[in-house]
């Protein structure tokens, strides 16, 4: 089973967008200036999106077309353990970190390991700070962050002097565990994840502007939403002030076949490839689990679709870039034939746990 998908925008309402996911100009507040501009397209989702009180019911999901029917895709394939997106911010985002199981599977969420990929196609411009804050300084302690999370309404609380800014590159990624604080810089980035849309934001101010503590507690008991202990354990202290942070989470390619190389790999969860046909050139994919694609650069056919990158999209339409592969398609294996006859066909590929070739990499 392929099935096509349409886009899945999903907005944020204290980020601002960065204009280049291709959509529209005009649509980038399609939603409602009061709900935020749309930064955010996610990717083979049955996830809902968790952006407050307000947020439709449909929000994060995508839809596919059955038999010429729009449908949403969790009628069809169940709950799928992970997502996809494309996120794109025109300044960095605060610096926060995701929970682990442990930490929410109590009030019914998951825990959220993440992985960032930067596709050179969507970064032309790497926007005006292409840098992510990952982790903490060695030697960083409770007691620091706890000064800076005590000084939340004083404007900046200095967090942000705790951590480390590494330079982005084109084409490279890092792995995000549950517990690692990160502020992602304005690259627009590929990010394979757990599916949940839970985490924790650390920095009381960002850009200019004041966040709400609930930015910060959100997902925590309501019991503990002032207790600064416990907050404090969300911080996977050893992963943070490693001084080899560097050499465990920075992700450069490795190959994984004539046309395709590994782009996420390392987690349990999820890992991701991209594939680039030549001009001209066909390619059968054959993979051990079920996966979404994206193309991000040419046009071509994807088994029996059309497969072609848009340069711009209205809000509403359907595209051709995007596609669910089940996992007896991926077995079976899915003909991609690049038609252009000047550029490469490039695709993107992220899997859920269980990719047999993914855990000979971990």
């Amino acid at each position: 089973m392929i099935l096509p998908l349409w886009p899945t925008w999903v907005p944020r309402d204290f980020l601002v967008p960065g204009g280049r996911l291709r959509l529209h100009p005009a649509d980038l507040y399609a939603l409602g200036g009061h709900r935020g501009g749309i930064d955010e397209r996610w990717l083979a989702s049955t996830t809902n999106a968790n952006n407050g009180p307000t947020t439709p019911p449909d929000e994060g999901l995508s839809y596919a077309d059955v038999r010429g029917e729009k449908t949403l895709l969790r009628d069809v394939i169940g709950d799928w353990p992970v997502l996809g997106k494309l996120f794109d911010n025109a300044c960095p985002i605060p610096l926060h970190l995701h929970p682990s199981d442990a930490q929410v599977g109590a009030r019914g969420l998951r825990g959220k390991p993440e992985a960032y990929y930067f596709p050179p196609q969507y970064n032309a411009s790497p926007g005006a700070f292409p840098y992510s804050f990952l982790g903490l300084e060695p030697g960083v302690g409770r007691d620091d962050v706890r000064r800076c999370l005590s000084r939340w309404d004083e404007g900046d609380n200095g967090i942000l002097y705790l951590s480390k800014a590494y330079k982005l590159r084109p084409g490279t990624g890092w792995q995000v565990d549950p517990g690692v604080l990160h502020a992602p810089g304005t690259m627009v980035t590929y990010e394979p994840q757990r599916a949940s849309d839970a985490g924790a934001v650390f920095e009381a101010q960002c850009n200019g502007y004041s966040l709400p503590w609930e930015l910060l507690v959100k997902d925590l008991p309501p019991e503990h939403r002032h207790d600064i202990d416990y907050i404090l354990d969300w911080i996977d202290w050893e992963a943070n002030t490693d001084p080899a942070f560097k050499r465990r989470f920075y992700r450069a390619p490795r190959s994984a076949g004539t046309y395709e190389k590994w782009i996420v790999y390392g987690s349990p969860w999820f890992s991701a490839t991209e594939l680039s046909v030549p001009p001209g050139g066909s390619y059968d994919a054959v993979d051990g689990a079920a996966y979404g694609a994206l193309v991000v650069q040419g046009c071509g056919r994807f088994g029996d679709h059309p497969a072609e990158a848009p340069g711009l999209i209205r809000f509403g339409d359907r595209t051709h870039d995007e596609f669910y592969v089940s996992a007896e398609a991926a077995g079976n294996g899915v003909r991609i034939t690049n038609l252009s006859p000047g550029e490469p066909l490039v695709i993107l590929k992220h899997f859920g746990p269980g990719n047999p070739a993914a855990q000979e990499i971990l």
